[in-house]
């Protein structure tokens, strides 16, 4: 089963609630397509920040590397390093460009692939829609005799008393 963050877009002008049709569902796990496509996926993601990152550091390891002076089967190896890093963090680099456009966070989700995360979560967004607010009802309410306490919690019950 795969996990799934679900992200809710900003709303736009004149809208009171998010519109759940742009809801995007990231998957939480290794990413294939950002292992062997690494700037292909992010420029289809439209992950520039994180693009102009992974240039930098291409840039940066690579020249660090022939200064050191060794083999191309190492420079190789700091490539494949490089993308195998990419693809394991693809999600929380997607979860990252999207919290900085302002998307919320609206949950998690499992599901056996994406289409039926997406039945799951917006069967339970529904569910949670249809029914009203409950009221939070405290002891005092139930009963008006008991004597108030304050929020205090340990051995001694009212501010000061234990000086």
């Amino acid at each position: 089963m795969a996990i799934y963050t679900v992200h809710e877009p900003p709303l736009r002008s004149g809208a009171a609630t998010p519109d759940p049709e742009r809801a995007v569902f990231v998957r939480d796990g290794f990413s294939y397509s950002a292992f062997v496509f690494g700037p292909l996926w992010m420029l289809l993601h439209r992950m520039w920040l994180v693009l102009l990152f992974y240039i930098a550091v291409s840039i940066v390891l690579g020249a660090a590397v022939r200064v050191a002076g060794v083999s191309a089967f190492a420079v190789g190896g700091v490539g494949f390093l490089l993308a195998l890093l990419i693809g394991l963090e693809a999600g929380s680099l997607r979860r990252f460009t999207l919290r900085r456009r302002g998307w919320t966070y609206a949950g998690v989700v499992s599901g056996e692939d994406r289409e039926a995360a997406e039945r799951r979560f917006f069967d339970t967004w529904l569910r949670r829609e249809r029914q009203p607010a409950t009221p939070i009802i405290t002891p005092a309410a139930l009963n008006p005799n008991l004597p108030r306490t304050s929020d205090i919690i340990g051995l001694f019950p009212q501010p000061g008393a234990g000086r």
